[in-house]
């Protein structure tokens, strides 16, 4: 399978794996286009392992690579993008290439560093927002952008469902409707990022979610990393919507006063 994307995808990056947990792990960090799916495998097979992909990204391009023919139909419940019946060639490939149902385009271009990835602007002194380049970031719900803000703030670090129930709702409560909630939320997020080519930004792990720092241009960030401008652009507030926030103005305070003595 390597060998055959590698001869027809001369330019574009390939990934490998040899177990699906390999293969979530990886997209959950790494803006991919198009996955290439056994069906029959030991740990989850294909059909679980697209489902849960497509929960990262939505728009994602499944084409399943396969010597069971039976399975089309399962296949075309998922809305794939291909079908392709061992052996694997480069001309299957190609040919799955050309009818995928989310066209696969070029990012934008980073002029300082030369590549594809796209970063959010996050401003979080003051009011919560995000912009894709100069536009903010619309939301269908404020709670799913409180999410965001929450995972914002976290630095990258992973916080559960659990935690993020005791942020959203002030009785803190966590149950299975909540839980229900909290997921309808994430995927009214990751649809909002994934209409402008980021919905990657947002790391699943079983139970637990974060967001990746590397694909985000943060002034709460930026002035962490002691970027002057950052650290002048922050005058006493810091998401000020959010009630939760308060324990970060603290620490923001209690850093800016050690710095002053």
């Amino acid at each position: 399978m390597e060998d055959a994307l590698r001869k027809a995808l001369t330019d574009s990056e390939i990934f490998a794996f040899r177990t699906s947990a390999e293969a979530l792990e990886c997209a959950g960090k790494t803006s991919f286009d198009v996955a290439f799916l056994d069906i029959e495998m030991r740990d989850i097979n294909g059909l679980e392992l697209a489902k849960r992909l497509k929960d990262i990204k939505s728009d994602i391009n499944i084409v399943f690579v396969t010597g069971y023919s039976e399975y089309a139909l399962d296949a075309l419940n998922l809305y794939v993008s291909g079908y392709i019946l061992k052996p694997v060639t480069p001309q299957k490939v190609t040919d799955a290439l050309a009818h995928l149902r989310t066209p696969v385009t070029k990012g934008h271009v980073d002029q300082k560093t030369g590549t594809d990835e796209m970063k959010l602007r996050v401003q979080c002194f003051g009011s919560f927002e995000v912009f894709c380049g100069e536009e903010p970031l619309p939301f269908t719900r404020q709670r799913s952008k409180e999410l965001f803000a929450w995972l914002i703030d976290r630095l990258g670090a992973q916080t559960s469902m659990a935690e993020i129930a005791a942020v959203l709702w002030e009785d803190g409560q966590y149950n299975l409707s909540r839980n229900n909630q909290i997921h309808s939320f994430l995927h009214d997020l990751i649809a909002t990022l994934d209409k402008v080519g980021v919905g990657n930004v947002i790391i699943r792990h079983r139970n637990a979610l974060a967001v990746n720092v590397s694909r985000i241009d943060c002034d709460f960030y930026r002035c962490l990393g002691g970027d002057p401008a950052a650290i002048n652009s922050y005058t006493g507030e810091y998401m000020s919507h959010y009630p939760w926030a308060e324990f970060t103005v603290g620490n923001l305070t209690g850093m800016f006063s050690v710095q002053n003595i």
